[in-house]
């Protein structure tokens, strides 16, 4: 049987990360450095994209979601220049794949509230 991968998960990446790097002190309190806290998020971040890349549809928590785009090839060709009205040689494109990034209701409608201008 072939080994089904996990879904990625952010929190649960940032979460792993923290309490890895987290040291308790002699007074019972959790201490953890800014600079290990950058790292644990830099690299939860790292990992999503890698995901993102290999196709998978990654949600990061109130900033949106990233997944991978197919493009289309599209052959060469004759257009116009719509400023000069002069011919132009158009180049052809190869299939790719590319980043698209989703921002959830909640950002479209703060951005979109005058009051926040």
């Amino acid at each position: 049987m072939a080994k089904k991968s996990k879904k990625f998960s952010f929190v649960n990446e940032v979460l792993d990360g923290i309490l890895k790097t987290a040291e308790v002190t002699k007074q019972g309190k959790l201490r953890i450095k800014k600079a290990e806290v950058k790292a644990v998020l830099e690299g939860a971040f790292e990992t999503g994209l890698k995901c993102a890349a290999g196709g998978e549809r990654v949600r990061f928590p109130v900033i949106g979601s990233l997944v991978r785009r197919e493009v289309k090839a599209r052959k060469a060709g004759k257009g116009v220049n719509p400023f000069t009205g002069e011919a132009i040689d158009i180049k052809a494109r190869p299939a790719s794949k590319k980043p698209r990034w989703s921002f959830p209701r909640t950002v479209k409608d703060t951005f979109a509230n005058k009051k926040y201008w």
